[in-house]
């Protein structure tokens, strides 16, 4: 019977591991979105700069340094949330298959966790991410329009008192999508790789290169996998309605994805990739690494009888 800490242990590797990641990428996570949210405008006609180069010039210019680190209060919000859950879950039913099958899941039943994790991780961490997306978007709105959020708890009771409690959950169908994929890429590929380079090197257990390789090879997965449900979830969630008309821009996710096929052409889903790579890839390594490491400090191999 496992104890206490054995039960809750994954769930707070995982969030140590995605708050120290995301601590590390945050700033190329705020160049991503301003990628994606110019890349929107330049579609419906206007004339904005796409280059990364010049974006990370005009954060420096227009809000310093610590413009890359806009609404870390709401990132490191959606790591207590979402990479608890998503990760934490993960790991714990893999504990569970190992006490009670004595092996580790297999690949289609670690593409069932991961999926199944990713989900529900994406639905408890919407609204931090909501809040982030609005806080890294709101320099590149109308200075009438900027919705000046003091922090991510005044985000949240605004965002609740002006739009409504179901607003927090707005864009959660790409959110979900982008989850099960981003889950399904780096933990089902990291776990499979590692197995494959072990059963290769026949060392008989795994060691830094082979978790350093797979966490590589995760990071690439997740990257081109989730980016283009993150375009549409970005755009959903940082979108008004239009003073004029008072319509939203898009009506659901469906017609976010046909608008901007239409506008931006099909690889403007993947717009931004470099970047979101940047973002991505050593999100995904310095997470797996980090809560490799936590686990096998927290819960050593126990000695055979």
């Amino acid at each position: 019977m496992p104890t206490w800490f054995e039960l809750i242990s994954p769930f707070l590797i995982g969030g140590m591991s995605g708050c120290t990641a995301t601590t590390f990428v945050q700033p190329m996570d705020t160049v991503k979105v301003r990628i994606q949210v110019r890349s929107e405008l330049k579609g419906q006609g206007q004339a904005v700069n796409v280059n990364t180069l010049e974006i990370i010039k005009d954060i420096v210019k227009t809000e310093g340094p610590f413009g890359f680190y806009k609404g870390i209060g709401a990132a490191l919000l959606r790591q207590v949330t979402y990479a608890t859950t998503r990760l934490g879950l993960y790991r714990a039913i893999d504990d569970h298959y190992k006490r009670t099958h004595g092996r580790s899941m297999i690949f289609w039943e670690r593409c069932l966790a991961s999926s199944f994790s990713g989900f529900v991780g994406s639905i408890v961490g919407n609204p931090a991410d909501l809040c982030l997306v609005r806080f890294q978007a709101d320099t590149l709105l109308p200075e009438a329009q900027r919705r000046n959020y003091k922090n991510v708890f005044d985000a949240l009771y605004r965002i609740v008192s002006e739009e409504g409690l179901i607003t927090l959950w707005r864009g959660s169908l790409p959110t979900v999508i982008r989850a099960i994929a981003m889950n399904l890429s780096m933990l089902t590929t990291y776990d499979q790789i590692k197995d494959i380079i072990v059963s290769l090197h026949g060392k008989g257990k795994e060691d830094y290169s082979d978790k350093l390789l797979s966490s590589a090879a995760a990071g690439i997965g997740c990257a081109i996998a989730s980016l283009p449900p993150d375009n549409l979830k970005t755009k959903l969630q940082r979108m008004k309605k239009d003073p004029t008309t008072g319509q939203f821009p898009y009506k659901n996710i469906g017609d976010c994805f046909l608008k901007t096929i239409s506008r931006e052409g099909v690889t403007g889903l993947w717009v931004g990739l470099p970047v979101f790579y940047t973002r991505v890839g050593p999100h995904a390594m310095i997470t797996l690494l980090v809560q490799d490491t936590l686990t096998q400090m927290w819960n050593p191999p126990k000695p055979k009888n």
